[in-house]
């Protein structure tokens, strides 16, 4: 079989969802809310975590706002290039393009797994914790912690895409996905992926299983706590909002261990078009819902600035 040297490599065609004109027109408008969803719900989220006074120094909308701002980001590596896809289809992209876009795709993605992982330490102290919470979350504690997060890309997401330079491709540059994502583009290598496997499972056990395992052990904790406290102090709801919170962080490390933590020589082009949507496009649509945006705190944000909005045009 041809190959042809990374170096050489004149650039991929991202095959996308289907070939069908059909499907395609019914996809967009799907993807399209969902992003439009995206960028909406995050932006308010991230509006009122700066604006609100009583938000505004809270370290859960600290932690929520980059969560939007990270959300927003890991969005947009993916799904703008799909919709563009799924209009024209013309999936072609550069060679040096499809590494960018891996590159972004797996920065955001870690420094969104890190701050889920403070997210659910600030819900641990918040209810485990509470005579202390001011204490041990004060304002260098959480700067911290954000700072930690978005520190956690630089030194992990060069190294599978720097990988990805030494391997020859075949002779086919047609990538059955609407991304380029690190899974399709070892499928593609003629040479051995070995190495980049051997990382791909390594980064992800750190970066993925890590923080996830992190998350469990918080929320069996927060989960013992609030059973233990008397139906009248509001064990109902909290045990509604741990569930929201669960099923949040299910759908998205449930999704991402299913396409990364397994051997490349398993991996499904199907499958992986189909689980990636959950995470790249549903749950930063849903995680402004499931976090914030239904609780009173936000709730009372929002009206205070639309209060503000009415009382500034009268």
């Amino acid at each position: 079989m041809e190959q042809t040297n990374a170096s050489s490599l004149p650039g991929f065609i991202l095959l996308g969802f289907s070939s069908q004109p059909e499907l395609r027109r019914l996809l967009f408008p799907l993807f399209l809310t969902m992003y439009t969803l995206t960028l909406l719900g995050n932006s308010l989220m991230v509006l009122l975590a700066r604006t609100d006074p009583r938000l505004r120094c809270a370290p859960m909308y600290i932690l929520l706002g980059h969560l939007s701002i990270v959300d927003v980001a890991f969005s947009s590596t993916t799904v703008p290039r799909a919709l563009l896809d799924l209009l024209w289809g013309n999936g072609a992209v550069s060679y040096v393009g499809c590494l960018a876009q891996t590159y972004f795709f797996v920065a955001f993605g870690i420094t969104d797994s890190f701050l889920l992982a403070c997210m659910a330490f600030d819900r641990y102290v918040a209810v485990c914790h509470p005579l202390r919470y001011a204490a041990i979350m004060g304002p260098w504690r959480c700067l911290g912690l954000v700072a930690g997060s978005w520190a956690m890309s630089p030194p992990h997401s060069p190294l599978p895409v720097g990988l990805l330079t030494r391997l020859s491709f075949c002779a086919s540059r047609e990538i059955p996905h609407y991304f380029c994502d690190v899974q399709p583009l070892l499928r593609l290598a003629c040479s051995s992926t070995h190495v980049n496997e051997l990382v791909a499972f390594t980064e992800g056990s750190l970066v993925i299983m890590g923080p996830f395992i992190f998350i469990l052990g918080s929320y069996i904790f927060i989960l013992t706590a609030v059973l233990q406290l008397p139906p009248a102090q509001g064990r109902h709801k909290a045990m509604s909002t741990c569930g929201s919170h669960l099923a949040a962080v299910a759908l998205f490390y449930g999704t991402i261990i299913a396409v990364y933590i397994r051997p490349a020589s398993s991996y499904s082009a199907k499958r992986g078009r189909v689980v990636t949507v959950v995470y790249t496009a549903l749950t930063p649509m849903l995680n402004p819902l499931i976090y914030s945006l239904r609780n009173q705190e936000v709730a009372g944000a929002l009206r205070r600035a639309l209060d503000k909005l009415r009382a500034s045009h009268t």
